[in-house]
């Protein structure tokens, strides 16, 4: 089905997009059926966009109008990868609307779709974490220091995936469930920012 995944196939999907030379700039598309692969795809990349310009914006040799512009890209980004892991979770939720929730079901305040997110962040970690322990002009206390934290890492990832398939199968038997929870960010939203509308005092400090 369109609407179930599991931790392996996630990032399975994660580390072939990673090998993928001109990737996040430019995607291979959707993830294998469609669905709900189609929004792990777009977390996935944003996640990787995000990456590549948050690199960029600790640069000393730019002039501030471009780390500036930089940092509208991070505000883009972040907000179109948030609006992804909304759609993972609205999605998800949509293929268990038939199932019934046992008497004292718990409640998972961390949602599938945050789950996914995660795994996305752990591979892109994972991913650049191996570059810098098999750098041949490296030396031996930079290796070895990326070579554990590339362990961590991976144990890092193992564990946040079999929390994943335990939270998507006892959603499926009714033993738990998640809510589609919304992110609401303010700080770029012209309604909301202070010093988007003109609320905010001439002393430059918002009203808390």
């Amino acid at each position: 089905m369109q609407s179930e995944i599991d931790a392996v196939s996630v990032v399975w999907f994660h580390d072939r997009q990673l090998r993928e030379r001109d990737w996040p700039v430019m995607s291979q598309g959707a993830g294998p059926g469609g669905g709900v692969w189609a929004w792990i795809d777009d977390n996935h990349r944003y996640n990787g966009l995000l990456w590549r310009e948050e690199e960029r914006a600790h640069r000393l040799d730019v002039p501030p109008a471009e780390i500036a512009a930089g940092k509208r890209l991070i505000d883009r980004y972040n907000r179109k990868r948030n609006d992804a892991v909304e759609a993972i979770d609205e999605t998800l939720l949509a293929g268990l609307n038939q199932v019934v929730c046992q008497p004292g079901a718990r409640l998972s305040s961390e949602t599938a779709g945050a789950m996914v997110d995660r795994l996305s962040i752990l591979a892109l970690k994972i991913h650049h974490m191996r570059a810098q322990a098999q750098r041949a002009d490296a030396d031996e206390d930079h290796v070895r220091a990326c070579t554990d934290k590339l362990e961590r890492l991976l144990t890092q990832r193992r564990d946040l995936m079999s929390c994943l398939d335990l939270l998507l199968a006892e959603a499926r038997a009714g033993r738990a469930y998640f809510k589609r929870y919304r992110q609401f960010k303010m700080y770029d939203d012209p309604a909301l920012n202070p010093y988007l509308n003109g609320q905010a005092p001439r002393n430059g400090r918002a009203t808390p």
